[in-house]
């Protein structure tokens, strides 16, 4: 068996994802390396994707392609690699293979082409917010303050094990960007209805669609640009996508609707960026997680509450 590694951009991270997709349906693991994302494609001798053609597919962002043999249990491993994610005492994101979790919201994610197994710290950080923003007002709400500083990882309200109350409407959501569907149904889960999730990808349209209906989860799926294409309003919008593309939707806003986004996807020296192009739609920072590298942003149009808290200081 063989693994072929293609190093991108990161900045052309996910347009690069969209074209080897279509190289390789069964699917491609992401690897972070700071400065860069790399693809890696698994197969046997001859049944990966031809070097030309992945050099036309993924151009002037390409950095190194490199190949090695891995060991036959490649594929037991790769099953180890994806594990479930738990949030607190609220939510558990698995894939099919591992047991339910004991949590009130047990979702089935299958790690398969699309983006989106809970894993990463995108996805993770517009997880605690949506968890947040499904409370009410003054329980369980976020702290600016890095991830690796919560106790077990956890935020403080996720680690309290605060429960979370799905049968409160919340309302219409969009999760934009979908990837696997993760974000929309754990929403549909926690009480906003109906939910649409759009992707460009139809990979990720179809995984979105297939994951809903493991899940029970009534989502509607569409295959939408959201750089050209008109978009589906709603009060409450996440959005897990990369800062160039979260500018571009930004700048596409009224200041009517949405009056919630949540936004991940962003790299911690492009956030405040990111917030001025939404503050210029009226949409205000009302909360910032970090995990690593990567930020969240909860923004709002007419925040009630200021869920920040104030830096720490220093010893001495």
């Amino acid at each position: 068996m063989l693994r072929l590694a293609i190093r991108v951009r990161r900045e052309d991270a996910e347009l690069v994802l969209a074209e080897l997709l279509e190289l390789a349906p069964g699917g491609v693991e992401e690897v972070e390396l700071g400065d860069g994302i790399e693809y890696a494609v698994y197969g046997a001798p001859g049944e990966l994707p031809a070097l030309p053609d992945l050099r036309a597919a993924v151009g002037a962002a390409l950095v190194e392609v490199s190949t090695r043999e891995i060991p036959d249990d490649w594929a037991e491993r790769w099953r180890e690699f994806h594990r479930p994610l738990v949030l607190g005492g609220a939510i558990t994101v698995r894939p099919p293979w591992e047991q339910p979790g004991e949590t009130p919201i047990d979702v089935v994610i299958d790690p398969g082409q699309a983006f989106g197994t809970g894993a990463h710290a995108t996805t993770r950080l517009s997880l605690e917010l949506m968890v947040d923003a499904s409370r009410p007002l003054g329980v369980g709400l976020a702290a600016n303050i890095p991830g690796e500083a919560w106790p077990g990882g956890e935020h403080p309200g996720l680690a309290a094990n605060i429960p979370v109350d799905a049968s409160r409407p919340l309302g219409p959501l969009l999760d934009l960007g979908c990837g696997s569907g993760v974000l929309g149904i754990v929403g549909a889960r926690l009480g906003w209805k109906p939910v649409v999730a759009v992707d460009f990808d139809p990979a990720s349209v179809e995984a979105a669609g297939a994951n809903a209906a493991v899940n029970g989860v009534d989502l509607d799926v569409r295959r939408l640009d959201l750089r050209t294409d008109p978009l589906p309003a709603a009060p409450t919008v996440v959005a897990n996508l990369l800062s160039p593309l979260l500018i571009a939707w930004a700048a596409r806003l009224g200041r009517a609707q949405p009056r919630r986004v949540i936004a991940s996807g962003i790299l911690e020296p492009e956030a405040d960026e990111v917030a001025r192009a939404f503050a210029a739609s009226g949409l205000q920072v009302t909360a910032r997680r970090a995990r690593g590298e990567w930020v969240a942003l909860l923004l709002e149009r007419t925040p009630t509450l200021l869920r920040e808290r104030a830096p720490t200081p220093s010893p001495g």
